[in-house]
């Protein structure tokens, strides 16, 4: 029986202006621990995860070992990797790390630093999905009607049965991911998630149904909803 290995790439190289906080979003205190400690500890404590390669802004990267790795004994992290100039750039340095010791088969799970909430279900589903397809992006069905503007002006609005929220983890096979981000950065492209990378070159990704609860804290507003998830489970996720 082939074996595999499932890594965990969560990128927290933003500088989370939109939170008004005098520190970067990642590391504000979520039920007592940073934000993005909470992440790391789903895929801690996850047995489908074999190691945790975590993206910070470089001068950062002393802080982080001593204030949330060591700190929180987190065994799992393989590597502390300097951000880039963009989220896709520091996806990409990411996956320059993991290639390191990576098989072509094995699975990346690409995670947001500031999105804690995340299950064990659908690491589970997610992993399961990207052994068989080009890649699986968790998503849930949009709730809202979304408009299309220009200029000030709506010019469209399309049938919310097809519009889905992406959020992450986005998983894919090592070999496919590394590829199409060596492709777009050959090409200069920037896209708008790693899924998309995929899908410019005829990529087939399937959704794995998410959770309304797996936000990313982004606002003032998000963290007070995350805390506010957090009470209500009576535990962390």
């Amino acid at each position: 029986m082939t074996t595999f290995k499932s890594v965990a790439l969560i990128p927290a190289a933003g500088m989370g202006k939109r939170m008004g906080a005098s520190i970067n979003k990642q590391y504000l205190l979520l039920d007592g621990l940073p934000i993005v400690a909470r992440t790391i500890s789903v895929f801690e404590r996850s047995p489908l995860i074999d190691s945790i390669y975590l993206v910070v802004p470089e001068e950062e990267i002393p802080y982080c070992m001593e204030h949330v790795v060591k700190a929180c004994g987190f065994r799992k992290i393989a590597a502390i990797v300097p951000g880039g100039k963009e989220r896709q750039n520091s996806v990409m340095n990411g996956l320059k790390a993991i290639g390191k010791i990576a098989a072509d088969d094995d699975v990346v799970v690409i995670h947001d630093g500031v999105r804690p909430l995340v299950t064990e279900e659908i690491l589970k589903e997610s992993i399961a999905v990207a052994r068989v397809q080009d890649g699986a992006l968790v998503a849930v069905p949009a709730k809202d009607t979304i408009k299309i503007v220009a200029n000030g002006i709506v010019v469209d609005t399309p049938s919310r049965d097809t519009l889905w929220q992406a959020q992450t983890p986005q998983a894919f096979r090592f070999s496919v991911i590394h590829k199409a981000h060596l492709s777009a950065e050959a090409d200069g492209f920037m896209g708008t998630d790693d899924a998309s990378l995929i899908e410019r070159s005829g990529g087939k990704i399937c959704i794995v149904p998410g959770d309304y609860r797996n936000i990313k804290i982004t606002t003032p507003e998000d963290l007070i909803l995350a805390g506010a998830f957090l009470a209500n489970t009576g535990k962390g996720y």
